[in-house]
């Protein structure tokens, strides 16, 4: 099969688990030996552009001709099987479908988030939940509030492409893929047409490093900001350091806009060590040596990479009740679920896995053959491919239709 993958990179200097994702369903299409092309974007390439250029980029998010014209010329000369869409903002648009229509190549789009019915695309504001503008025909409470970046007029550029763009989406993509149940369930409330969403779950890579002993610490990796649910871990663990500890300390791996504040609290504890960012083979070093991984996000998770990560490693989770969490963690029996919010109920649930060495090397175990069974290369490559088939001959059938309906 030939595929071209289109992408606007996110920036690197935050670690961006999508662009992992993009990377790594790259690299297993082409072992496979399936053509893949790549069209992309990258966000590090704004700061290199003049006045002009830079005041251009927010003017684009809705609508890029440029894009248009130079993806559809690349589709008519590659003729490529299906274009498999990502992340378009801010530098590509959904110009991208324009340009997949007027080249009659059918597109497949992964929603990463929540791009699709909020702005930002983390159905959360002033950090709780908010499905404010769930439904709504157009986002304008996003723009009140600034939901992205906190600013109003950063906002408007999303908002605006979110409500002229929407039509344009549900019709020009024959199949959405949502990486989880939770996820397709909130997009199909807000009205997405059902019968085109997917679930398709990340897979993650069989690592090399798996837990082997009992562990040696519990870990936090991640980006390190309030959404993550970061504020309630510190507050969880000074309630747990306040009853004597469990035995083994926090490591806690990310940067991000709370790093500072969590530097400064670490700092003279001998219960917690703050490692800063991790390569990717750190990462899995750290995964194989962990107790349990601690996801306590305050915002409705449309995945959890990390939670996969840590099944292929053969490591239990910590998880808030929401969200994706819900499906990727069977409560008891591969991690445990606590209250979202809750500093007392994660407090619990952390001290719970830690006490228990025979409970957490079964849960381990368990959380290994559920990666297996759903979150391999092999599983993922098999559902993107059927998906890839799907899209193709929804195409193809709409096409028959069309000419059918012309005579």
């Amino acid at each position: 099969m030939h595929v071209l993958v289109v992408h606007n990179r996110y920036a690197s200097a935050q670690p961006s688990g999508e662009n992992r994702v993009v990377d790594q369903e790259v690299e297993l299409l082409r072992a496979a030996g399936h053509r893949v092309e790549v069209f992309e974007r990258r966000s590090d390439d704004i700061a290199a552009r003049s006045l002009p250029g830079k005041v251009a980029v927010p003017l684009l998010v809705p609508w890029h001709p440029g894009v248009r014209k130079e993806l559809a010329a690349r589709l008519r000369a590659e003729r490529p099987d299906v274009v498999h869409v990502h992340n378009v903002f801010p530098l590509l648009s959904p110009a991208v479908l324009a340009a997949c229509a007027d080249a009659g190549v059918p597109a497949v789009a992964t929603l990463h988030n929540y791009t699709q019915v909020c702005p930002p695309g983390t159905l959360r504001r002033d950090g709780r939940p908010c499905t404010e503008c769930v439904g709504a025909a157009a986002p304008l409470p996003a723009v009140r509030h600034g939901c992205y970046r906190n600013s109003r007029l950063a906002t408007v550029p999303l908002a605006v492409s979110l409500s002229v763009n929407r039509r344009r989406w549900w019709s020009g993509v024959e199949r959405f893929l949502c990486i989880s149940a939770a996820q397709r369930d909130v997009l199909v409330r807000s009205g997405m047409p059902a019968e085109r969403l997917a679930v398709k779950h990340n897979f993650v890579p069989d690592p090399d490093d798996r837990r082997t002993g009992a562990g040696e610490h519990l870990l936090y990796l991640g980006r390190l900001a309030e959404a993550k649910g970061v504020r309630l871990l510190m507050a969880a663990w000074d309630e747990l350091a306040a009853d004597g500890g469990v035995g083994v300390p926090l490591v806690i791996a990310g940067a991000g806009p709370l790093e500072r504040e969590v530097t400064a609290w670490a700092a003279g504890r001998d219960d917690v060590r703050c490692v800063g960012l991790l390569d990717p083979a750190e990462s899995r070093k750290a995964l194989a040596r962990s107790v349990a991984v601690v996801a306590p996000s305050t915002w409705l998770e449309a995945f959890g990479l990390v939670v996969v990560e840590a099944m292929a490693a053969g490591v239990p989770t910590v998880a808030a009740g929401h969200g994706a969490f819900v499906e990727l963690v069977e409560d008891g029996t591969t991690g445990l679920l606590h209250r979202p919010g809750d500093s007392a109920s994660l407090a619990s649930r952390i001290r719970r896995i830690a006490a228990e060495p025979g409970r957490n090397r079964e849960m381990g175990q368990a959380a290994r053959r559920r990666y297996e069974r759903g979150f391999s290369p092999a599983v993922g490559l098999e559902r993107l491919v059927e998906e890839y088939r799907t899209a193709i001959a929804g195409r193809t059938q709409s096409m028959g239709d069309g000419i059918n309906g012309g005579h």
